[in-house]
């Protein structure tokens, strides 16, 4: 299924309907009087959080959305019916703004939260309702209000625990496919992560959290470069950074000119994303070659009191007393519970 997080529909509530005019006919009443009845309301635009999705792709198909009419009042004061209300499924995470004024709407980052976003036209009053001691005959009755609309934006932000980021080929598919189910595609050259993924690890005593894979980051992501400033935004959702580094590529490539690289995109991106927590991760560590490179690269993190985990994707080394830090970090001191 593609990855869809980014949308934008034009939505409408209904119109409501219209009151009526009528006049009671009934044999042996000689002077019948109003009985029109009012008009129904329109149907109201809800957006809702939806378990079961994790994209936009049924909005993107469907651009246009209506709510429905109210049905105009009847005779013998009978009212019309409310027009169905329009409700709009989203995943967990997603943001509505105004399509033209990028203000934002509502933020649904709660599981089963949902939001009125406009409400349908006010059905109109019979002339039934305009009967006095003065004018017992009204010939005239109120039309339904017109509905509300509005151009909106829904972006989907990720609702992830720990945020796996680094330039392209650096062993983020490989670290989740290690400790999840999830089975990102994995090959030898850049950019084979197209859109993100997530994971559920499984730690112990059964204790849980979501790991997302977003696609690599190269300098100048933050005004469009590659594919990853995309799914920057994926970032902010998360509570903690993963910062994976390969330095397999040494002296080709310098893995703290690529680290600071990046750090300047989160920066350029979000200040308060580069404030978020990280923990830089070695990978490949199970080649020779990486661990003599360790040595050299070390002090530089060492230095800003940033905390450094080597290991093999392939291997699973270190990955164990990683997954110890990030439940420390989630969940505090460990417990019987866990």
């Amino acid at each position: 299924m593609s990855f869809i997080d980014e949308v934008k529909i034009h939505v409408k509530s209904g119109d409501g309907g219209a009151g009526c005019v009528s006049f009671r006919h009934e044999k042996f009443i000689e002077f019948g009087g109003p009985d029109g009845g009012d008009g129904g309301k329109g149907g109201d635009v809800v957006v809702k959080v939806s378990r079961h999705l994790a994209t936009l792709l049924d909005l993107r198909q469907h651009p246009h959305q209506k709510a429905g009419k109210g049905r105009n009042g009847m005779g013998k004061e009978r009212h019309g019916a409310s027009g169905q209300t329009l409700e709009i499924l989203v995943p967990q995470g997603t943001v509505i703004k105004d399509a033209e004024t990028d203000e934002i709407l509502a933020d649904l980052d709660q599981p089963e939260s949902s939001i009125v976003l406009l409400k349908g036209g006010r059905g109109g009053q019979g002339n039934t309702r305009f009967k006095s001691a003065t004018h017992k005959t009204p010939r005239f009755a109120q039309p339904g209000e017109p509905g509300e609309e509005r151009c909106i934006r829904l972006e989907l932000k990720l609702m992830a625990d720990v945020g796996l980021l680094g330039m392209p080929s650096v062993g983020k598919s490989s670290l989740i496919t290690k400790v999840s189910a999830a089975r990102p595609k994995i090959a030898a050259y850049h950019f084979t992560t197209l859109v993100p993924n997530l994971g559920v690890v499984r730690y112990k005593n059964y204790r849980t959290f979501v790991m997302a894979d977003i696609p690599g980051l190269i300098e100048g992501a933050s005004e469009g470069a590659g594919l990853g400033h995309r799914f920057l935004k994926h970032l902010e959702r998360t509570g903690q950074l993963l910062h994976l580094l390969d330095l397999s590529w040494m002296p080709e490539r310098d893995p703290i000119a690529e680290y600071e690289a990046i750090n300047r995109e989160l920066a350029l991106f979000s200040p308060e994303l580069a404030e978020k927590r990280q923990t830089v991760v070695i990978n490949k560590i199970d080649l020779p070659h990486v661990k003599e490179n360790l040595k050299e690269i070390l002090p530089y993190f060492e230095e800003r009191g940033i905390k450094v985990f080597p290991i093999s994707a392939a291997t699973g080394e270190g990955i164990e007393a990683l997954l110890d830090d990030i439940a420390h970090n989630l969940w505090g001191e460990p417990d019987e519970t866990w």
